[in-house]
């Protein structure tokens, strides 16, 4: 059985992108999460969370917690894309013109455009 740890490349993504939508910096991203800057940091360079860290930021991202798992065999690859719906909810969730039934429904849109596409691969 493959060994499942935290994509922490996926995760800085989506922290990114919620970040970037918002206009912050990543020290006022970190205060507005409620962790601190170096947890933020450490993520940029690669390095993974602690558990109770890795509970806050995918809280604060209102993300499921298995969006950021891999596998051994996927886990550190360079050439793995980032997951599309983990950098893109963040951006429809800050949205103050969606309420939480249009996210949703926008989610599972994209998410089946996504499935089509990669099975016409």
């Amino acid at each position: 059985m493959a060994k499942t740890t935290i994509n922490a490349a996926l995760l800085y993504s989506a922290l990114d992108a919620a970040r970037q939508q918002r206009q912050l910096s990543w020290r006022s991203l970190a205060a507005d999460i409620g962790v601190s800057p170096s947890l933020l940091s450490r993520l940029g360079n690669g390095l993974k969370p602690d558990t109770d860290g890795f509970a806050t930021l995918v809280r604060w991202l209102a993300l499921p917690a298995e969006q950021f798992f891999a596998s051994d065999a996927t886990s550190g690859r360079a050439d793995q894309e980032p997951d599309l719906m983990a950098q893109l909810a963040p951006l429809l969730r800050a949205r103050k013109d969606l309420n939480e039934s249009d996210v949703r429904y926008l989610e599972q849109v994209i998410s089946a455009t996504v499935e089509r596409a990669r099975a016409k691969d």
